[in-house]
């Protein structure tokens, strides 16, 4: 065997013979191992004993190009192309050569021209695909993809690369027509459905999405990709038990990952296994340490069963490895203030406004507590921040009132008084439940009367 006799004399330092075929084959071979030493190593003892060949000479500036030897490559180009100027190989390495220098329009050019002086045109319809790719032109990308595939049906790399084009283009309807045409010609192609299904998943077509990933593992009963994409629409569809079981069954045909437990955690949950769940989302966090994922949902699922203590640990842990996610902090907020830990709830929620994250949820939550702890100026202000982002609404008007009558500033809680019962009179409640003695007092009760007949007239003139 040529491969075998020339590593046996690399290592006693002797010298072999080999015809040209079989240092081709010898070069081949390592470059798709990619032990490129020892391909250039073949090149050169090949050239050594076959000077004159074109292909040899097209292996090494292969071997420039990963090299970065770009000026090297094309200087022996320009050479070749002399010896053979119609060789495809010349215009592929020369668009290769375009491409590492950032020039996607010319080493299109030259992939074009290669296919005008080849018969196997599938390589070159691939990169063709590839530099288009790069340039974000998905519809000359998917057109040179969707040849490859009409030559070659089994080509799934071409098959994912138009799935991907379809998906960054948005073009979801137009990829699920081109997929059923490509289960039409080969029904009995997996990864075909399996794309199918992914495309109907994205258009919420559920359903037809679970009906697809059926047919992809009646195919091929070990298919990873089909029983995880099976699991995430049973999810959809509210059947955790079955999409439990799917998941499971990737665990006997694969390694374990984070993801698969995340979601193994998650099914548990909804199915209201609690400790299964707990011990799923801690293998997810063995699994993958330095993600905050797994400690957020623990947080979360500890916070539901009213375990505060351990909450709280997870989401401190979740906000250290991750401190921009308003999720996070709100959940850290609302777990301090169950533990009566105060402070830490008002930095939790001030964090959350730091974040963008301005709801008016927020802010409200925010000056309530703040209101709790005595601080009624801080409970005020950012109540007139919330007012400046969201106009007329009813809980800030009713909480401005409350606490202006607090502080004995009448004319600005009479003023807000007004305005929330205007926009909204129901609310009403918030302001009882929340300020009873100033809703209880006397003075107050008058004006509500007068504002309410004054809102009734209103209405009746509108009528």
């Amino acid at each position: 065997m040529p491969l075998l006799k020339f590593e046996s004399m690399l290592k006693t330092n002797s010298v072999y013979f080999f015809d040209l075929a079989d240092f081709e084959e010898i070069i081949i071979h390592y470059l798709e191992i990619g032990k490129h030493t020892l391909a250039k190593k073949a090149v050169e003892l090949g050239l050594e004993q076959h000077p004159d060949s074109i292909d040899l000479k097209l292996f090494k500036v292969e071997l420039y190009v990963f090299e970065n030897k770009l000026d090297k490559a094309s200087a022996l180009l320009k050479k070749i192309e002399k010896l053979s100027p119609n060789n495809e190989e010349v215009f592929i390495q020369k668009a290769s050569i375009c491409s590492k220098k950032g020039n996607p329009y010319r080493a299109i050019a030259y992939f074009k021209k290669a296919l005008n002086f080849t018969s196997e045109k599938t390589e070159i319809w691939a990169l063709l695909g590839m530099e288009y790719l790069y340039l974000n032109d998905y519809k000359n990308a998917r057109y040179n993809f969707i040849k490859c595939i009409e030559f070659d049906e089994k080509d799934y790399s071409a098959l994912y690369n138009i799935a991907y084009c379809f998906d960054s283009e948005k073009k979801h309807k137009e990829a699920i027509s081109f997929l059923k045409s490509r289960v039409n010609i080969n029904p009995y192609c997996e990864i075909s459905w399996h794309q199918l299904g992914k495309q109907q998943f994205t258009l919420e077509q559920y359903d037809e999405a679970l009906t697809s990933f059926d047919y992809a593992l009646l195919i091929d009963e070990d298919f990873i990709g089909g029983y995880l994409e099976k699991a995430k629409t049973l999810e959809k569809l509210g059947k955790h038990k079955e999409a439990l079981n799917n998941y499971l069954i990737t665990l006997k045909l694969d390694d374990p990952s984070a993801y698969v437990f995340f979601r193994i955690g998650k099914c548990n949950e909804k199915l209201g296994n609690f400790k299964k769940a707990i011990s799923y989302y801690k293998k997810a966090i063995h699994e993958d340490p330095l993600s905050d994922k797994g400690w957020g949902l623990l947080a979360r699922l500890y916070f539901k069963i009213k375990n505060y203590k351990k909450s709280l640990d997870c989401i401190s842990k979740a906000v250290k490895m991750t401190e921009d996610k308003f999720s996070y902090w709100k959940l850290y907020s609302e777990v301090s203030f169950s533990l009566n830990l105060y402070q830490e709830a008002v930095f939790g929620l001030k964090k959350c406004l730091t974040l963008d994250n301005n709801s008016i949820e927020t802010y409200i939550s925010l000056s309530d507590l703040l209101y709790f702890l005595g601080d009624i100026n801080q409970s005020i202000k950012f109540l007139i921040k919330a007012k400046k982002r969201y106009k007329d609404f009813a809980e800030i008007e009713y909480r401005l009132a409350g606490l202006f009558l607090l502080l004995n500033s009448k004319k600005l809680g009479f003023y807000h008084l007004a305005r929330a019962v205007e926009i909204n009179y129901r609310y009403i409640s918030i302001f009882k439940k929340l300020y009873p003695s100033v809703y209880n007092d006397k003075k107050v009760q008058a004006i509500l009367i007068s504002l309410k007949k004054r809102l009734s007239l209103n209405d009746e003139k509108k009528s």
